[in-house]
């Protein structure tokens, strides 16, 4: 495909709460942030902090390019760093870009995480987003995982109230059972549910199948599974298809359900043309059976 005719509209799009349209292909900003999700980027080559500064520019405004709508991040990547890039490469916001982000953690250091979905670090965490993101508005927000020592309930109504008060648009949840789904879903509608998910990785299947039955989009992290097993069927396919890995993994993900919404992310403009390809791939139906029973293939070794 010629880099012109690069696009995320060949994805589809898929319907957000009702209310908003977006591109079946994202973009997730976290990598656009230091070793550890701390800081800025830094790769091996250690280019000056100008250079890695427009990179991560580039990389954004080239996903708009591609017609890419959905950009996801949260405040807790970098922290506040992915927020602030986005803001500083894209606003004056194009029209129908929808920027999804989370709260719910602490960053103490690099690779450290700690919960904290209170109620008052909710607010400030929303609060500081639309800081962050020059936003009046944050047009989909995550509550980023439950907290174990904070009921479900008290975090989601906190969102809910936010949402009441025009602060945020539409509510959703990352890192959930079905079961968070459903007492959520009492308080507030919720729109989309982000959990880790590929070919080879199907702990989630069911959350998939719920979603689609409700209407609720599915957003999967870390694409591209793992293991011996996997990696020979992906790489087997990509050969045959003439395609990356990461192209056949992404093109079973948006064949396995309508209410797919992956948001592959990279700090590479190569690499994000390559996953915006993938949009275009279409697997046989061999194919996606192979991919499709990778899981159990594996688990059986």
């Amino acid at each position: 495909m010629n880099k012109k005719e690069l696009s995320a509209n060949a994805a589809g799009d898929i319907l957000l709460g009702g209310e908003i349209v977006v591109q079946r292909l994202g973009f997730g900003a976290m990598r656009l942030t230091g070793e550890g999700i701390w800081g800025r980027f830094a790769n091996k080559a250690r280019q000056s902090m100008t250079r890695i500064l427009l990179g991560a520019l580039a990389v954004l405004r080239r996903a708009v390019e591609l017609d890419i709508n959905f950009i996801d991040t949260a405040d807790s990547y970098g922290p506040n760093i992915s927020e602030e890039l986005i803001a500083e490469a894209l606003f004056p916001y194009p029209a129908g870009l929808v920027i999804a982000t989370k709260g719910g953690w602490n960053r103490p250091g690099p690779n450290q995480w700690t919960h904290d979905a209170t109620p008052a670090h909710l607010r400030k965490a929303v609060e500081g987003s639309l800081k962050r993101l020059r936003l009046d508005r944050i047009d989909v927000y995550q509550l980023h995982i439950p907290d174990p020592v904070v009921s479900l309930e008290a975090s989601v109504e906190t969102l809910a109230q936010l949402r009441n008060e025009g602060k945020i648009r539409l509510v959703a949840l990352s890192n959930v059972t079905q079961e968070h789904i459903e007492r959520a879903r009492k308080i507030v509608p919720i729109v989309s549910v982000q959990n880790r998910y590929s070919f080879a990785d199907r702990e989630w299947d069911y959350v998939v199948d719920y979603c689609v039955r409700n209407g609720i989009a599915f957003i999967p992290w870390f694409p591209l599974g793992a293991g011996k097993v996997a990696g020979e069927v992906l790489n087997q396919i990509a050969e045959t298809q003439h395609a990356s890995p990461t192209q056949v993994a992404l093109a079973w993900l948006l064949r396995r359900s309508p209410m797919m919404l992956p948001i592959p992310g990279t700090s590479s403009i190569e690499h994000l043309e390559q996953n915006v390809a993938a949009a275009s791939l279409r697997l046989a139906d061999e194919d996606y059976r192979k991919l499709s029973g990778v899981s159990a293939l594996a688990a059986a070794r």
